[in-house]
């Protein structure tokens, strides 16, 4: 037992070293997140719009700024999450593979990884709430930082499976862009008021979508919808134990050369 501890531990700080050391996930998880809901809260009017939310069957009204400012928070934290997981997972690809050529045990290594998504997540939840709060009169500060952490929690998941997926950096953008900007787009309340289009109720952030949007803007906490999240970050959380656990690494084409010739 205390071998593995002591692995977990070693690796869940070496992986939250490597968050702090990358600039660039700093530069995304402070000054992204802050611009972004400035950007909605300047760029959308406070023209009072009707939204229909299905977690409270009944329609909400509230100024289309502040609408905006929660969905773009929701997007963001999306993006921060998944992009910081998903450069910390691909970049570490070689010195895991090594560590489990070395007889480094397995289940430590993606307990620890998952552990660090966690950690990062609500974090970046915490952080993401307080702002919303400066900016907005939020009934609910608690459900709403549950929220954030359910979305960054499902998109931290996704990036940790296609770290350990995709062959280059770039696919990994582009499809965590993708993802996020259909997830967020369908589900904007100031552009789609609705929110009626097919097949919305299954995508990966309605239910802390709809969460969040009550909590910040109406008395009501559909605790219920939150949950939807959790099966999602659970399903997500449990195919990239999966892709690591199955992963069998093979020796470098150099390591086998030197040790034919050694023998």
């Amino acid at each position: 037992m205390r071998p593995s501890w002591t692995a977990f531990t070693e690796l869940l700080g070496c992986t939250l070293r490597g968050h702090l050391r990358n600039r660039l996930a700093l530069v995304l998880a402070i000054a992204f997140i802050p611009i972004w809901i400035a950007v909605a809260r300047l760029c959308t009017s406070d023209q009072v719009v009707r939204i229909r939310l299905d977690a409270i069957s009944t329609p909400v009204s509230a100024p289309a700024s502040q609408a905006g400012q929660v969905a773009s928070a929701l997007g963001a934290i999306t993006m921060v999450a998944g992009f910081i997981t998903f450069i910390e997972t691909f970049r570490s690809r070689e010195m895991d593979r090594r560590l489990l050529l070395a007889g480094y045990p397995r289940l430590p290594m993606l307990l620890a990884r998952l552990a660090a998504v966690a950690l990062s997540t609500a974090t970046l939840a915490l952080y993401t709430t307080i702002l919303l709060w400066i900016s907005l009169p939020v009934h609910h500060t608690g459900p709403l930082a549950l929220a954030l952490t359910g979305a960054g929690l499902v998109y931290g998941g996704i990036g940790l499976l296609l770290g350990s997926l995709v062959r280059g950096e770039l696919e990994g953008f582009f499809l965590i862009i993708m993802l996020s900007l259909v997830d967020t787009g369908l589900q904007n309340p100031v552009f789609n008021t609705l929110m009626d289009v097919a097949g919305v109720s299954a995508l990966p952030l309605y239910g802390v979508n709809q969460l969040a949007l009550s909590s910040a803007l109406t008395p009501h906490t559909p605790w219920s919808h939150g949950l939807l999240s959790l099966t999602w970050s659970a399903a997500t959380g449990a195919l990239a134990l999966l892709v690591l656990h199955t992963h069998r690494p093979s020796r470098s084409p150099w390591s086998r050369r030197t040790r034919a010739q050694a023998g």
